[in-house]
Order: structure tokens, then sequence, then C-alpha cells
């Protein structure tokens, strides 16, 4: 008794809600427009109904505003949503423009007979998790145990590139022996293609990786001929996965290992923690305001004296 009461009680304010819609900012014709159309959507609460005439509210003002026709057809279109939010939310803040726009989108599907089905939900691509000091470990271990001095280095380097500097296979078998060279006081991997930069070397991955890059001098650091084939680092990998107590070796994983290790240095999480910041696109719209680093304060603070 109680469930049907508390639902009739939500359906009962949700019309009181839309009756009393009635703003001086409308004309009559308008109110009545966005409280029909609000109406036929059946919100199931009284705030889910005020904040969808909130946005039809800014939308039939903006269509009377410009002279477009009071019809659902016209006003809910895709066109003259965005054109609405381009042209007549002036004084709303950006969230509330998003949320206006969102609204206005949910009232056209509401209103649709046949309306259209919604995306399906694509899973969100998460950053691999790290390894432990234990499992990087583990592997040069295993790096040590080739059977050659070529391969323990070309293995070295292929886990001091990923855990000690960042890089990415794609990156990591265009790379030669010169790419990584002391400078600025410390070691660095010279990274070329796409996004070139300088990266310093963490410290405790720096000996191993100059070894194997004067080894390697003018030819490829993890080995082949042809940095097009995107396999040159399989053998390696199947290497270095060898023993059953450590995970699968993976570019993505040493490379989270060098985010986390360096996010730790700079102290990214109690940063963000202070500043309730969870979004990294923000990080990225402060970061482009701040001056670029010079090389010799990045090995500084992120890659350690040589």
């Amino acid at each position: 008794m109680y469930c049907l009461m508390s639902g009739k009680g939500s359906a009962w304010s949700v019309s009181v809600a839309i009756a009393a819609y009635d703003p001086r900012s409308l004309s009559p014709q308008a109110a009545q427009f966005a409280r029909g159309v609000v109406g036929l959507a059946a919100p199931s609460t009284a705030a889910r109904a005020r904040a969808l005439l909130f946005a039809t509210g800014r939308l039939v003002a903006f269509a009377e505003r410009v002279g477009l026709e009071l019809s659902p057809g016209v006003l809910f279109s895709q066109a003259t949503v965005e054109r609405l939010t381009v042209e007549g939310c002036q004084g709303l803040s950006p969230a509330s423009v998003r949320t206006v726009r969102t609204n206005l989108r949910a009232l056209a599907r509401a209103l649709e007979r046949y309306p259209e089905p919604l995306a399906a939900p694509l899973a969100r691509e998460r950053a691999k998790a790290p390894y432990s000091e234990a499992e990087i470990a583990g592997y040069l271990r295993v790096a040590d145990a080739q059977p050659t001095r070529a391969r323990r280095l070309r293995a070295s380097a292929l886990v001091c590139l990923g855990a000690g500097a960042g890089i990415i296979t794609s990156e990591l078998r265009h790379l030669r022996g010169f790419d990584v060279t002391c400078r600025s006081g410390g070691a660095i991997v010279l990274v070329a293609g796409r996004r070139v930069r300088s990266v310093p070397v963490l410290v405790a991955y720096q000996s191993r990786l100059l070894e194997a890059a004067t080894f390697a001098g003018q030819r490829y650091i993890v080995g082949g001929r042809d940095p097009a084939r995107r396999n040159v680092t399989e053998e390696l990998t199947r290497a270095l996965s060898a023993d059953a107590s450590l995970p699968r070796l993976q570019s993505g994983r040493l490379r989270s290992t060098w985010l986390v290790d360096c996010a730790q240095r700079i102290g990214l999480g109690a940063f963000m923690q202070a500043a309730g910041i969870t979004c990294s696109q923000r990080l990225g719209d402060l970061a482009i305001q701040l001056p670029a680093a010079s090389e010799a304060e990045l090995i500084a603070l992120l890659g350690g004296g040589a």
C-alpha cells in the first residue's frame, strides 16, 4: 500500500510541477508548448520534470526569438538543438549548457514514435596495472640468464626502456644505440616519430641501458633489421616470460610501471587528492598553461643523476 501511494504521490508531484510552469520570460503559447512536451515525456520525478522544463524553456524562447515554428519536429531536431547550444545559452556555464543539450536530446527521443535505439556503451580502456619491483627484478634476472651477451643486453634494454623511460613498442623498435646518451646531468632517450621528445631514464635503469646502448652502437637496441616489422620484440618478450612465476611481459604494463614511478616522484597523487581532480583532461588543460621544463629540469625531477 505504501509503495502504491508513493507512486501516486510521485506522479501527482510531477503533474503539479508541470502545471505550475509559467515563466514570465515566455509567451503563453511557448509555456503551453513546454508543458505539453514535458508531459508527453512522462518524467519520473518532479525534479526531473523541472529540469526538462528548464531546457525546453530555453529552447522555445530561442525559437520565438529567431522565428522558428513551435513544433516538436522542428525544435527537437539535432540541428536546432545544436544551434541553441551555440547561440542561445548565453549566461549559462559550460556544464549547464551540456546538461541542457543532454535533456533536450532525451526529450527528443521520448517524443519520437519509433525512437532509434541508444548507442551501446563501449568499454573504456583503462591503464594497465604496473609491475611490482619484485616482478621487474625477475624479468632482469631472466634477461641476465640469456645464452649470449647480445641477447642478454637486448632483453635487458627492452625492460629498461619500458619501465625506466616509458617507451612503447612502436617507438622501441626504432631506437638505435646512439639514441641513448648522457647529457644535462643524466641519461636520456631521444625519441623520434610522432611524439618527438627527450625522456630521462630513471636512475635504477641507467647503467643497464647505457651498457646495452653502447653495445648496439649504430644498430637497433632491441635487435632486428626492419623496424617496420611489428614482431621485432616478440622473441625477446617470449624469452622474458619463460619464468612461470612471472606474468607475461607486456609493453603497456612496463609503461604503466614508469608512469606510476614518475607520478610518485612528482607527488601527482597528493596533488590530485588535494585539488579534487579525477579527470586527466583537466590535468592536460592545466599543463598547457605551464612553461616547458628544460632537459636538465626533467632529469633532475624524473631521472636522477647519472
